[in-house]
C-alpha cells in the first residue's frame, strides 16, 4: 500500500475527527445545568433532555483524551467542557444502593440531575471510572484518581465476588453466564488505570488483566470456528438463541483490546489468536456479501436472530473494525489486513458521515440507507466515532513516520 494511500486516509480521518468534535462542542453542552445532551437530531437540535450517565462519562473521557494527547485539541473550551461534565457526574451520577449497600451510578438522569433509572449492571460505573481517571490526568486532581480506583474495587467485587448486591438475585431458571461485554470492559479499565503509572499499577491489576483475557478467550467456540457472545462460566456453549448469538462488532472490539495486551506483553501467541479468531472470524462471518457492511447480530447456526435490528448496519461495529484491522496491520505489516481495513473504510466513509450537517448517522438498513437520522441518542454519543478516528489517525501517523 503506497504512502499516498495512507496519506489520503489520514487526511479524511483527520477532517472527520475535527468535524465530529466541532459538532458536539456546538450542540451538546448544557450550559444551564451542566453535563451534555446526547439526544441530538440530524441538524443539532436537542430532541430529548434526558442524560445517560454512561454517555456523560464517555464524553468526559473523550474530551480529556483528545486534550491530553493531541496538540490541536489542547484548547481551553475542551478542557472546560470536560471539567464541567466531570462536575455534573460527581454531583449527580452516584445514587445510594439502599439498605446500606454500596453506591451505584444511575443509568439515566433528568436534565437537572435527578436520578430516573438505575440498571442492575456495572456499565454506568465503568464509564464513570474512565471519566474520573482521565480527567484526573489533565487536571492533576488526585482525589478524582482515588475515586476512580475506589469505584473500580467495587466493580471488581460485583463482577468477581458477589453480583447479588447489584440487586440481581439469581432466579431458579437462570444459568450463570460469561457475557463478553463484562471482561472486555474490565480489561479496558485496567488499561485506563495503569497507563503510564509504572510497575506498581501494573502489578495491582495484573491478576485482573489475566482473568479478563482468559474470560474473553472462552468465547472462542465451535472448535475455533466462531466467536459467541455468551458462554457458561466454565466456557461451554449455552443452549438456545442466547448461546448461538454472535455480535461481530463486539468480537472485533475484543480483538483490538487483546492486540493491545499482546503488544504490551510481546505475546506473539495472543497476537495470533486475537487476529485469527477475534478480527478475521467476525469479519468473515459478519460481512454482508451482497450489500456490504457488517451485520449487527448473527446466529451461528444460521437461524434468524431474534433481535429485530440484527441485519441493520450500525456505526459502532464499523468503528471497531477500522481500529482492529489497522492495529493488526500496524503490528504485523501483513498486506491482507490493510486490504480488509480498506474495504471497511470504503463502506464506512461512503455511508455513515453526513456531509450536509456533520457527524455520522448511526443506523442504516441492510441495504445501506439511513434508517434513523439522529446523531445521538441513548446509545450513540461522543465516543465510538471520535475514538475510532482518533486511534486510526495516530496509527496512520506511526505508519507514515516509519514508511519506506
Amino acid at each position: 500500500m503506497s504512502a499516498v494511500k495512507l496519506e489520503g486516509w489520514r487526511e479524511r480521518i483527520r477532517k472527520e475527527l475535527d468535524n465530529t468534535v466541532d459538532f458536539w462542542l456546538k450542540y451538546s453542552h448544557d450550559t444551564t445545568h451542566g453535563g451534555f445532551f446526547t439526544c441530538i437530531g440530524r441538524d443539532g437540535k436537542v430532541y430529548d433532555e434526558l442524560k445517560y450517565v454512561w454517555l456523560q462519562g464517555r464524553q468526559v473521557w473523550m474530551y480529556c483524551r483528545l486534550y491530553r494527547t493531541m496538540e490541536r485539541f489542547h484548547k481551553p473550551e475542551i478542557l472546560e467542557a470536560a471539567k464541567a461534565g466531570g462536575a455534573f457526574l460527581r454531583k449527580f451520577a452516584r445514587v445510594s444502593g439502599g439498605s446500606g449497600g454500596p453506591w451505584k451510578c444511575a443509568f439515566c438522569l433528568t436534565r437537572d440531575g435527578k436520578a430516573l433509572k438505575v440498571q442492575r449492571t456495572v456499565f454506568s460505573e465503568c464509564f464513570y471510572i474512565m471519566a474520573m481517571d482521565e480527567l484526573s490526568r489533565v487536571t492533576g486532581d488526585k482525589d478524582m484518581q482515588l475515586e476512580a480506583e475506589q469505584m473500580m474495587e467495587q466493580v471488581i467485587y460485583w463482577v468477581r465476588v458477589d453480583s447479588s448486591s447489584l440487586g440481581r438475585p439469581q432466579l431458579p431458571g437462570e444459568v450463570p453466564t460469561n457475557s463478553m461485554a463484562v471482561p472486555m470492559m474490565l480489561l479496558c479499565l485496567v488499561q485506563q488505570l495503569t497507563e503510564g503509572r509504572g510497575q506498581e499499577a501494573a502489578q495491582k491489576y495484573g491478576d485482573l488483566a489475566s482473568w479478563c483475557v482468559q474470560q474473553i478467550l472462552q468465547h472462542i467456540q465451535r472448535d475455533g470456528t466462531a466467536i459467541l457472545e455468551n458462554v457458561s462460566l466454565e466456557g461451554a456453549e449455552l443452549p438456545g438463541c442466547q448461546g448461538r448469538l454472535q455480535n461481530p462488532g463486539h468480537a472485533l472490539e475484543a480483538g483490538w483490546f487483546l492486540l493491545q495486551v499482546s503488544g504490551e506483553q510481546q505475546d506473539e501467541e495472543l497476537q495470533r489468536t486475537a487476529i485469527n479468531k477475534f478480527v478475521e472470524l467476525p469479519y468473515q462471518d459478519g460481512w454482508d456479501k451482497e450489500h456490504g457492511g457488517l451485520f449487527y447480530f448473527l446466529d451461528v447456526d444460521g437461524h434468524c436472530p431474534t433481535q429485530l435490528e440484527w441485519n441493520m448496519k450500525l456505526w459502532w461495529p464499523h468503528c471497531e473494525a477500522l481500529i482492529a484491522f489497522l492495529m493488526a496491520y500496524n503490528q504485523t505489516k501483513k498486506p491482507q489486513l490493510l486490504e480488509r481495513f480498506s474495504q471497511v473504510y470504503e463502506y464506512t466513509f461512503s455511508h455513515f458521515p453526513d456531509a450536509k450537517s456533520g457527524e455520522w448517522f448511526g443506523y442504516l438498513t441492510q441495504e445501506g440507507k439511513v434508517a434513523l437520522d439522529f446523531k445521538g441518542g441513548p446509545f450513540k454519543g461522543f465516543f465510538h466515532v471520535p475514538r475510532c478516528l482518533y486511534m486510526c489517525e495516530r496509527m496512520l501517523d506511526d505508519l507514515l513516520a516509519n514508511s519506506d
